[in-house]
């Protein structure tokens, strides 16, 4: 469950912790699961992507969401605030994850908000017609270019995609040669999704430094020939 490069972060360590530290805590359950899943290293999106994803839902203001990447359900339980009359539909495929999202959406009182599809991502998305307002993928980084088409063809025009860890700790930079081993085929695709969606003429893309990277992109067109 622990990811490494949770604590290796991208920024100033000092800015890090003032992101962290000093902006708004989220109230009531949602706050408490936060905290505990914290202090649990289980590895949630860190508070500084929290609270730039929920000042970007409120702007946005998606009905339809979706998620690539459940884990426990913290991301789609806070995404779920800002959806009003609408729904988000996330996928996992892990099934100690799967178990806790659940009792937590039933604790946070949004079972009837989340709808949890369980099963690989790659078989999934498939089976999804959309159209998507926001999406979210936080999975296995290995995967993101893969799961790109799919996530392309179930995301209107105009919306937005948002990946999480995209920078891999500063690592992304790397020679190739300077990866372990066991981490090449990740920093290898990722490297390729990165080069793919940055020039894309018919994405609009921009890289922000919080956590360990956040991508957002926007389709300007209905059809996204890869």
């Amino acid at each position: 469950m622990l990811n490494e490069m949770m604590d290796r972060p991208v920024v100033n360590k000092r800015l890090v912790e003032y992101m962290r530290t000093k902006q708004k805590f989220l109230p009531g359950q949602l706050g408490e699961l936060e905290k505990d899943a914290h202090k649990r290293r289980v590895p949630i999106i860190p508070h500084e992507t929290v609270v730039f994803l929920q000042f970007l839902l409120g702007q946005l203001k998606p009905k339809e969401v979706l998620e690539i990447g459940a884990a426990i359900g913290f991301s789609s339980s806070l995404m779920a605030q800002f959806v009003g009359d609408g729904h988000v539909t996330t996928i996992d495929r892990f099934d100690l994850m799967i178990k806790e999202a659940k009792a937590n959406y039933e604790k946070l009182g949004l079972t009837d908000k989340v709808t949890l599809l369980e099963g690989d991502a790659a078989e999934v998305l498939p089976t999804l017609s959309g159209p998507y307002d926001f999406m979210f993928m936080d999975s296995a980084k290995s995967k993101y270019i893969e799961f790109l088409p799919e996530c392309l063809r179930l995301l209107k025009v105009g919306g937005v995609l948002m990946v999480d860890d995209v920078f891999q700790g500063g690592t992304i930079l790397d020679a190739i040669e300077d990866i372990p081993r066991k981490n090449r085929s990740i920093h290898r695709k990722l490297n390729q999704f990165l080069d793919l969606v940055l020039t894309h003429p018919d994405l609009t893309s921009t890289l922000v430094p919080l956590g360990d990277g956040v991508l957002l992109i926007t389709k300007e067109k209905e059809t996204i020939a890869l």
